[in-house]
Formats: C-alpha cells, sequence, structure tokens
C-alpha cells in the first residue's frame, strides 16, 4: 500500500486528534508516551478531540492534562494524515504555540522532556516526524499523508503550503 493508492480525498478517519508543540527559547516541549498508540515514544503532547471540541481547544486541553502546562499563543501550523494497513485511520492537527504557563509535571500519560532544538531525538520518534517537524519549526505550514504497518512508515507524501 502507498500513498497513491489511498483516496485521500474521499478518506475518512476513525479519529480525529491532535499534536501541540511548545517551542520557546531554544528548546522544545517533547514527551515520552507512556499509553496508547505510540507508547514509549517521544511525541508532544496531545490527543484525541471531544464531541463538540475544536482542534485548538482539544490541544490546549490534551498539553494541559499530560503535562500540567497551558500553552500560550498556540496557532495551527500542519495538518496530518495516517492510514494503517490494518485499516485503522487517524488525522491530526499540529499546533505551534510560543510559550507555556504553569509547571510541568509527570502523568500517567506522559513523561515532559524539554529538549533543546539541536538535539531533537528523530530516532525515538515517528518515522514521519522527521519530515515535517522541521518545516513547523522553520514556520512553514504542511500537509502530509502517510501510510504505515504499524510502527514502519511504508510510503507519505508532504506538501509545504503558502
Amino acid at each position: 500500500m502507498s500513498a497513491s493508492d489511498v483516496d485521500w480525498n474521499a478518506w475518512v478517519p476513525r479519529d480525529r486528534a491532535t499534536l501541540l508543540f511548545v517551542v520557546r527559547g531554544g528548546e522544545i516541549l517533547l514527551i515520552r508516551k507512556k499509553r496508547g498508540l505510540g507508547a514509549g515514544k517521544i511525541n508532544a503532547p496531545g490527543g484525541r478531540l471531544e464531541p463538540g471540541e475544536t482542534p485548538h481547544e482539544a490541544a490546549i486541553r490534551e498539553t494541559r492534562e499530560e503535562v500540567g502546562v497551558t500553552p500560550t499563543g498556540a496557532f495551527e501550523r500542519g495538518f496530518l494524515r495516517f492510514q494503517f494497513v490494518d485499516g485503522y485511520a487517524l488525522s491530526a492537527h499540529v499546533f505551534l504555540a510560543t510559550d507555556c504557563e504553569g509547571t510541568l509535571i509527570e502523568t500517567d500519560e506522559a513523561t515532559p522532556l524539554w529538549t533543546p532544538l539541536n538535539a531533537i531525538p528523530y530516532e525515538e520518534m515517528w518515522a514521519d516526524d522527521a519530515l515535517w517537524l522541521p518545516l513547523l519549526l522553520a514556520g512553514k505550514r504542511f500537509d502530509g499523508r502517510f501510510v504505515f504497518d504499524g510502527n514502519a512508515m511504508l510510503t507519505h507524501a508532504l506538501d509545504v503550503l503558502p
């Protein structure tokens, strides 16, 4: 299965989710996920939208729930679609925040990690992150489509938006 095998125009995700990256002072807030999809991997705070919730509201709520801080200055930079060969389909709105308020805490969902921007551990993240996270950090908007078999990325299509 390749990205071109999927009719992305008719594609519907089973779950809608968010990712939110806080970048300040040369560092990025990442998490090590403790459970759920991607458990053990490093990613950003985020999670599924609740009924009636906007992606922005979900990104703020999920960050607060997972690591105890409230992001500020958050805006959407990207949209990602993931099709897994087992049939699971997930979309993710990707946000960038310029700061956060509160004190970081570890929860049963995540361990927070302030990481220098020049030391992002891509080898411990989903394979697609290395393709679009540099775009996010460069201030670009993007739209990505990815096909995975478990943890392995089979194919992708990634567009930089105006």
